[in-house]
């Protein structure tokens, strides 16, 4: 085994099933304002407003769409991506340990900043490559291939 390679993306139904009602939102409003002439509610928003709201709305939906997690280690680095917001390259002789710990629930998926594992990058689960640098910094990757990672960086260290 010279590398591994991981692909990942938020893939969690009920995440999706709460984006795809927000993005529902926008439609319905718009529908009633634009077609039925009937705003929502005492202050309704103005057509400006709506505008403006469905296309964050659908900017937040294609961002979710777009982000993913990447991993590539081989015996040189360990480069990682969390598109579109980070992209990592970490030479071993920086790193002072590695190891594929069970992270538990660090306060959500996505970025997650001041965790005793330093910075984590998830997408999903609980397994994570938890990497120690010589300068005392730390990180964690999250994995779904726990069990692959761990002997390939058992394999890589020995």
């Amino acid at each position: 085994m010279k590398s591994f390679s991981e692909k990942q993306k938020f893939r969690q139904w009920w995440l999706w099933l709460i984006l795809i009602g927000i993005g529902l939102l926008p439609i319905i409003f718009g529908y009633q304002q634009f077609i039925g002439n009937n705003s929502l509610g005492n202050n309704p928003m103005s057509d400006e407003g709506l505008v403006l709201f469905t296309l964050l709305t659908f900017c937040l939906l294609g961002l979710f769409l777009a982000m993913k997690l990447e991993i590539h280690i081989d015996n040189k680095e360990v480069h990682f991506i969390f598109f579109p917001f980070v992209r990592k390259h970490v030479s071993w002789i920086d790193i002072k340990s590695a190891k594929v710990v069970n992270y538990g629930f660090v306060g959500g998926w996505g970025i997650r900043i001041g965790t005793k594992y330093g910075t984590v990058y998830n997408v999903n689960g609980k397994y994570g490559l938890a990497l120690e640098f010589k300068n005392g910094k730390k990180v964690l990757i999250g994995t779904q291939k726990e069990k692959e990672l761990s002997e390939f960086i058992k394999k890589l260290l020995n």
